[in-house]
């Protein structure tokens, strides 16, 4: 990508970037409960790679 980005895609794809961060990993045991072993990526809305799937930025 270029050096100079426009401000809107640049807010664009900062957005898309935290839709699919990990969730915290406190976070699996309050939803799920104690026992259950759960990959934090899992509770993520948005699941999405830079390689497999695009945006339209």
């Amino acid at each position: 990508m270029g050096k100079v980005q426009h401000k809107g895609k640049k807010k664009h794809l900062g957005k898309a970037a935290q839709q699919t961060r990990w969730a915290p990993f406190w976070l699996i045991t309050k939803a799920k409960g104690k026992g259950k072993k759960l990959h934090p990526s899992a509770m993520t809305v948005v699941k999405r790679h830079w390689r497999r799937s695009k945006l339209q930025a």
